[in-house]
This record gives C-alpha cells, sequence and structure tokens, in this order.
C-alpha cells in the first residue's frame, strides 16, 4: 500500500515517513504543493497526508484537484491550522480526517491504521478475512488479531510477517523471504532489523515471547511456524 505524504517541512516529513515506513507502508514524498499533484497523478497512491500551508499550491488547492480526479481515494490533513474553520473547510472539500501539528507517533499511527481499515473495506480486500496462528485469530482488513475476549492492534507489517508465517507454516521462512516480502526489498546485510520487529511482535502475539509457540527460531536460518 502506497502513501503520498506532501509537506514541505524536511523534518516533519521525514518524521512522517519514518513513521509510516516502520509500519510497513511504500511511501511517496512531495515538498510543495504543485509536486505533490504530479506526484499523486502519476504514482496514485492508495492514500493522502496532505499538508495544508504548502508552496506553490496550498493544501486546499491540491485537495480540489485530488477529488476531481479521485472521489474515493483517503487524504488526511496535517496543520497547524488548529482553527474550527479550518477543519470544517478541509473537511467540506473532501477530507477524511485531519491531524494538528505538533502530534503524537501514537496520534499518527492510529489515524493511519484507521484510514488502511477503510481503504481495504471500500477497495482492494485481502484475500482471506481471517487465518490462524495456533489460538491467534489474524483479521488483515482491521490490523488486528484476536485471542480470547482481547484485541491486538498491529501494523501492516506486522499482518504480512504472520501472514507468511501462516502460508509457510511447518517450513523455515529465512531472512530474503521476509524482506523481500514485507519490506519490499533484498537481504540487508549486518541488518538487525528483522530480529528487531520480530521481537517486538512477540511481545504482542505471543502468550510467552520468551518461550514462543508461534514464530520459533531456526537459529542461522530464519523462523518458522509449526501449524
Amino acid at each position: 500500500m502506497k502513501v503520498l505524504v506532501a509537506e514541505d517541512d524536511p523534518h516533519i516529513r521525514a518524521g512522517l515517513v519514518e513513521i509510516l515506513a516502520a509500519e510497513g507502508y511504500g511511501v511517496i514524498e512531495a515538498g510543495d504543493g504543485v509536486s505533490a499533484l504530479a506526484r499523486f497523478r502519476a504514482d496514485r497512491p492508495d492514500f493522502v497526508l496532505l499538508d495544508i500551508m504548502m508552496p506553490g499550491q496550498n493544501g486546499y488547492d491540491v485537495l480540489r484537484a485530488i477529488r476531481r480526479d479521485d472521489a474515493a481515494v483517503p487524504v488526511v490533513f496535517v496543520s497547524a491550522k488548529s482553527e474550527e474553520i479550518d477543519r470544517v473547510l478541509g473537511l467540506e472539500l473532501g477530507a477524511d480526517d485531519y491531524i494538528q501539528k505538533p502530534f503524537g507517533v501514537k496520534e499518527v499511527i492510529a489515524r493511519i491504521r484507521a484510514v488502511h481499515r477503510r481503504c481495504l473495506r471500500t477497495g482492494s480486500a485481502p484475500a482471506v478475512a481471517t487465518f490462524a496462528l495456533g489460538d491467534l485469530e489474524v483479521s488483515p482488513a482491521e490490523l488486528r488479531a484476536r485471542r480470547g475476549d482481547a484485541t491486538i492492534d498491529l501494523s501492516l507489517r506486522d499482518v504480512q510477517i504472520l501472514d507468511l508465517l501462516y502460508r509457510e507454516r511447518g517450513r523455515v521462512v529465512d531472512r530474503e523471504a521476509f524482506f523481500n516480502t514485507c519490506w519490499g526489498y533484498d537481504h540487508v546485510p549486518n541488518s538487525r532489523t528483522l530480529e528487531q520487529h520480530i521481537s517486538k511482535l512477540r511481545k504482542r502475539v505471543e502468550v510467552d515471547p520468551k518461550n514462543p509457540v508461534l514464530i520459533r527460531t531456526v537459529h542461522g536460518v530464519g523462523y518458522r511456524y509449526e501449524g
């Protein structure tokens, strides 16, 4: 899933890109309104994070143009403009949500996941509605898993990892396969990215993360779900 981040402040843009990349999204960047609209038309992202006060064209003008091309793509404004009239104008023009600067990482992640769920409900649904790893039921369209009455929020990349293990159940999934499928690029030499992500994921989905049964380590090779 691709996200267009249109933000003229390079530091804020880099922060949003980092958050999105960590969640598992492909990111398209633009630093002004003109390039944002050009990138939207060229790359057709699945949703858009759009600053209001940008050079070239402001966010309102960009949204008007986007809505002429695509009435359905989710657009979330990210702006320091906090007066109610600005929010109302953005929503009336067709924005789906509004994040006010300064924002927290958890807020951005929660709103991104909400938009993602909306995209999947109205667009391309996953091949399977749910799948089970042991007693854990994973719902890709919801970016959630359930164990009994407990609900566990997941990132897109978490779902991709669990889905890959489920599809390859009983077989070892090596590092290259994880990177190709869940990160979208080939093996990264000397990187602890995969191990760190698996460690964090285990803390959320394993009953006992120190003795995992869903994501087992195969030393020197990769990971396996026994099935």
